[in-house]
């Protein structure tokens, strides 16, 4: 099956970029620097993703609300109109279907926004419309962000963290939120395919670098961010993940709350974990973990941190492992000397 092509697809061979598959689609690995000079941008100034290959489901009308308060997880009735939200989408065991963005736009109106490969199983648990393939998402992110946003339109920069906004940007609606997943500042821009090109141009004439995927992942393990696939899974749980804060324990029902509420009072089976390598080894998921010559679990995520330069991962492991506990991590046949450590590795430059 031929992997989907984003809209600007044409626009990233043009500028330089590797394409690769990535959840269905052909998606920028990296343009001509390379990943970790893309990651050390985000880190100081600014660059812009293209994550179009993310969904948008608009959920737009009448019971809504209800409809979103009574299926994801988080409770809606924390925020209101003009704001985003962190949620999730479990199954009636409780585990993680999918994570997801619900940007709050209007009173009645809801852009559901899933990973790329779950847009389907949204559709499934909402009564919205697919709108995917007619917009482009680009997030700008990094310190410099807003006030490099800001000279192409300063309405995008004005737009605070976690806030939505809609912006006319010359005859055309452009959502924007101050979200991203990067651990920096910044704004996402989710721009009717027709302006998309030009739009991402002049974020580039701005000052803005365009990067990809792979600095995008590196960016977020820094952070300590979960990746749907790796620390979220239909066989993990929202608190094995730590993130029991987008459970919304005082709404009367959400999907798979049965399930959550036995599991908070037995405990989380296992436990999110980080590890930083004593040397420069890429560490890599599903590298098996070891403490006190015993398996604790494997690594969900790993890699080189281009900021720490040493290997970093998150495991979720059946043991709780204070920071500075010595572990080995058994890497394609020998064991990479680590440590466990307060999560996140790196926190954002601003």
């Amino acid at each position: 099956m031929t992997d989907r092509r984003p809209f600007l697809y044409d626009t990233h061979v043009e500028l330089g970029a590797r394409i690769v598959p990535f959840g269905g689609w052909a998606m920028p690995l990296h343009y001509a620097t390379g990943t970790v000079q893309e990651h050390l941008t985000c880190r100081r100034d600014a660059v812009v993703f293209d994550v179009s290959h993310l969904g948008t489901v608009r959920c737009d009308g009448p019971g809504m609300y209800d409809a979103i308060q009574a299926t994801l997880t988080n409770d809606l009735r924390k925020i209101g109109p003009g704001r985003a939200q962190y949620t999730h989408l479990l199954d009636d065991g409780g585990f993680v279907v999918d994570d997801i963005i619900v940007w709050w736009v209007g009173e009645n109106e809801f852009d559901v926004m899933p990973n790329a490969s779950n847009t389907a199983g949204v559709t499934d648990a909402l009564p919205g419309q697919d709108v995917t393939n007619e917009r482009c998402v680009l997030a700008v992110q990094g310190p410099q962000a807003r006030a490099k946003v800001g000279l192409v339109d300063p309405r995008f920069a004005a737009v605070g963290r976690f806030r939505v906004e809609r912006v006319d940007f010359r005859g055309v609606e452009v959502r924007v939120a101050g979200t991203g997943y990067t651990g920096e500042a910044g704004v996402e821009l989710s721009v009717p395919n027709a302006a998309a090109r030009e739009l991402l141009l002049e974020l580039i004439a701005a000052g803005v670098t365009p990067a990809g995927l792979g600095a995008r992942d590196t960016l977020r393990l820094e952070a300590a961010l979960p990746l749907y696939g790796h620390e979220l899974t239909r066989s993990s749980t929202t608190l094995e993940a730590g993130l029991g804060w987008v459970l919304g324990w005082d709404k009367a029902e959400f999907r798979g709350r049965a399930a959550v509420v036995a599991e908070r009072e037995r405990g989380p089976r296992r436990h999110v974990t980080g590890v930083i390598a004593e040397g420069r080894q890429p560490l890599r998921d599903g590298a098996m973990v070891v403490a006190d010559d015993v398996a604790v679990g494997a690594l969900s995520s790993g890699n080189f941190s281009p900021v720490l330069e040493r290997g970093i991962g998150m495991g979720l492991l059946n043991r709780v492992l204070e920071p500075e506990t010595a572990v080995n991590i058994q890497l394609r046949g020998r064991d990479v000397a680590a440590r466990v450590v307060a999560l996140p590795f790196v926190r954002k430059a601003s």
